[in-house]
């Protein structure tokens, strides 16, 4: 059975009863069983900058439920079974388009790019020339800047029963990128209840890119409170410490024996309050991770994700060598989420899979260098079942 793809159009809202998580009729839960309960189609839409802003859902099977927007080609919601039958919203978003367009929380959902993470001092070099990006994260450019494409109006280029693509064209300089910067991204959603986001990208300059997804996760649903109890295991044994700007020193520093090793299964709190002198510089877990490279099929093993409360699993697969690991340390109460929560302290967390943060100016780094006549390609699966 395919899933189902819905336009919800110029006037869809997402609501679901201010609950988190909905009790389903049966275990097994068709999409007409929560659509009702989820969704208002009266007022989600909007035009942000004098263009429309569309919400998208995808639907499989077994009842998951994952929504979209094309302002910023963002995850509004993910539903997803828990061990009790229920549905869970594992991701955080919010209610009405317009509150996306919000300097203060830019980044929930949303595509970053065209290089996610940071570069230091906003500046880089190619082929000799230098560029200079827009500062936005102390001295650093973060996410592609201050618009990036995280505030871009995409345009939906193909769609069918199970997946949605994306597509915007950053031009040439802006934010000081070079190239006009060609962005593709499919969302696709099957019946093993699996997400994967494929990203490709062209340009007729040479350039840098890195695009990921910015998600923010709670596996007991949105606004259930804290994530410090979730079990994580990474697949990595070393990572990349940083300065107290958060860009990396170029060192690969062995995890074990260290706040950083994930390698079993622990909770994300467990270590968060050690002395540490790299937990000080992020407030907490906002470091890169560098994977084994351990393969599963076509894959590498990233991240193995478990929520105490709902025994959601989440396990993120990847072509990418890296993962960004924040736990939610500047999660501060600025924005109500669509449960009518706040964004409060440490409620989330995000696992990115990516190229490493100022791979630009990091020679020893794997490269994000894409010339015209080549095709950057990378996707990454989130594949959710329950213990």
């Amino acid at each position: 059975m395919k899933g189902k793809l819905m336009l919800l159009g110029i006037a869809g809202i997402l609501s679901y009863c201010c609950l988190s998580c909905q009790q389903t009729n049966s275990s097994k839960t068709t999409p007409n069983d929560t659509v009702a309960a989820l969704m208002d189609t009266s007022s989600f839409s909007t035009t942000i900058d004098t263009k429309n802003v569309y919400l998208y859902e995808l639907t499989n099977k077994n009842g998951v439920q994952a929504y979209f927007t094309n302002y910023g080609a963002r995850l509004v919601g993910l539903w997803v079974p828990d061990n009790k039958g229920k549905l869970c919203d594992v991701v955080l978003g919010f209610a009405k388009a317009s509150d996306y367009n919000n300097p203060k929380e830019p980044f929930f959902g949303t595509i970053v790019g065209p290089f996610g993470n940071r570069i230091a001092k906003g500046k880089f070099k190619l082929d000799d020339k230098s560029y200079t990006l827009a500062v936005n994260n102390g001295p650093n450019t973060l996410h592609g800047g201050f618009k990036g494409v995280h505030f871009a109006h995409w345009i939906l280029k193909k769609a069918d029963q199970s997946s949605l693509t994306f597509a915007y064209t950053l031009p040439d300089g802006q934010e000081g990128f070079p190239g006009n910067i060609q962005m593709e991204v499919t969302y696709s959603l099957n019946d093993n209840n699996e997400l994967m986001i494929a990203y490709r990208a062209e340009t007729d300059k040479k350039t840098v890119i890195n695009l990921t997804n910015h998600a923010y996760f709670n596996l007991n649903g949105e606004g259930s409170g804290t994530i410090l109890d979730h079990q994580l295991q990474l697949f990595a044994n070393q990572y990349t410490p940083v300065d107290s700007t958060l860009i990396p020193t170029g060192q690969l520093i062995a995890v074990k024996g260290t706040p950083f090793d994930f390698t079993a299964p622990k909770t994300i709190g467990k270590d968060i309050n050690t002395n540490d002198q790299q937990l000080s510089y992020g407030k907490g877990y906002d470091h890169n991770f560098v994977l084994n490279k351990d393969k599963e099929g076509e894959w590498y093993k990233a991240a193995h994700v478990v929520g105490d409360k709902s025994g959601i699993v989440m396990d993120i697969l990847t072509n990418e060598p890296g993962i960004q690991f924040y736990s939610g340390n500047f999660m501060n109460e600025q924005v109500q989420l669509k449960n009518g929560k706040k964004d409060s302290f440490r409620t989330a967390f995000c696992l990115e899979p990516q190229h490493f943060p100022d791979a630009p100016n990091q020679p020893k780094f794997p490269t994000t260098v894409v010339s015209p006549g080549e095709v950057y390609q990378t996707k990454s699966l989130y594949r959710f079942s329950v213990k």
